[in-house]
């Protein structure tokens, strides 16, 4: 039996589901963040890196300098969690907390050059291991995935 029989049998999934739609939708969405973020993991595993720690990178790059609490609100998480990434990724020389200028009492994140070229060396890699697992479904079906998403993530946002 494959791990998606599996799954399908625990968790009501697949298209004999007996779950109401928002349930089977929700259980649907769960296993595949587990499963993505597995899979990810697994990749990043060899250098000593997770899912998470890249997450966090992801977002300082796309933000510019954040600080602490604008990266814990990006990614979802606890100050106290991100706080324990940043340590990590500073050990690992691919970020760097500095005071912020106007207010000492901040820190303010950034990713390091270090950062900057390993992940120049990688994404390459990762983004076409992400194509090949999104590979079944054609561009039409990755839009309205990315749609749909988007659209249940907005209203969770306002919730």
């Amino acid at each position: 039996m494959s791990s998606m029989d599996k799954a399908e049998k625990v968790f009501g999934l697949g298209a004999e589901s007996e779950l109401t739609p928002p349930i089977r939708a929700f259980r649907t969405a769960l296993m595949l963040g587990q499963k993505l973020r597995n899979e990810m993991d697994e990749r990043l595993r060899s250098d000593g890196l997770t899912t998470q720690q890249a997450a966090l990178i992801t977002a300082v790059k796309a933000i510019g300098k954040p600080s602490l609490a604008e990266a814990a609100a990006a990614l979802g998480s606890t100050h106290q969690n991100v706080a324990q990434i940043v340590a990590a990724l500073q050990r690992k020389e691919l970020l760097q907390v500095e005071p912020d200028p106007t207010d000492k009492r901040r820190k303010l994140l950034s990713a390091t050059n270090h950062s900057a070229s390993y992940w120049r060396e990688r994404d390459a890699g990762d983004f076409a291991a992400v194509a090949d697992w999104f590979a079944d479904l054609s561009p039409a079906e990755l839009e309205t995935f990315c749609e749909l998403s988007e659209r249940v993530l907005a209203r969770l946002d306002h919730a």
